[in-house]
């Protein structure tokens, strides 16, 4: 016998959700979208932007539509003072345009001091650390930028829910969800919106 709609669990506290993301800009060009399903604690330490946790809350699944995000309830406006220019000494090599490292904006001004950490891709547990993209390379300098990929655009945000599930008291308690596969849901996060948390902007 099939569940009634009105038998379908709803998304709201202690629930994980199961769902697809596109993402794309205000004149809907693609930008990013989840490569499948992905599996998230709602509003926990691997859930989404808050305009869209919102937005979900008390859908079940089948719930598909898009949303219009302005870059306040997104990844912020940029932020010009994000962007530093560094000796390239301090960092190690090989070195390339996209690679990410992680440090606090005034930690050491001193041209000698100690080589920047690549970013290993580990939320830092200093919430003024921030995330640093190699955007330009010289010979003797390195040019930086902290700002979110996406800081400054309006975003179009399409969300299919497949799938809600009562978390288990470990999943509350941790603040994430478990998928199938915990090694590969951990990879399948959507990128572009977790990320946030790691970067200037974030409404987290």
């Amino acid at each position: 016998m099939s569940n009634s709609s009105n038998n379908a669990r709803k998304i709201g506290a202690n629930t994980v959700v199961t769902a697809e993301f596109w993402i794309s800009d205000s004149q809907g060009t693609p930008l990013d979208d989840s490569d499948g399903p992905v599996v998230f604690l709602h509003r926990g330490q691997d859930s989404l932007l808050p305009r869209l946790d919102d937005a979900i809350e008390g859908k079940e699944p089948g719930f598909d539509n898009i949303f219009h995000l302005e870059p306040e309830d997104a990844f912020g406006d940029y932020d010009a003072e994000l962007v530093r220019v560094e000796p390239r000494a301090r960092f190690p090599e090989p070195l390339e345009v996209g690679m990410q490292f992680e440090g606090v904006p005034g930690d050491d001004d001193d041209e000698d001091g100690p080589l920047v950490t690549e970013d290993d891709g580990e939320l830092s547990d200093d919430e003024d650390a921030l995330v640093f993209t190699v955007t330009d390379l010289a010979e003797d300098r390195v040019v930086l930028d902290a700002n979110h990929p996406y800081a400054g655009m309006a975003l179009r945000v399409r969300i299919k829910v497949l799938d809600v599930r009562a978390a288990e008291p470990d999943e509350v308690e941790q603040g994430f969800a478990y998928g199938e596969e915990d090694e590969e849901n951990e990879e399948q996060a959507l990128d572009a919106l977790l990320d946030a948390r790691r970067r200037p902007g974030t409404l987290h």
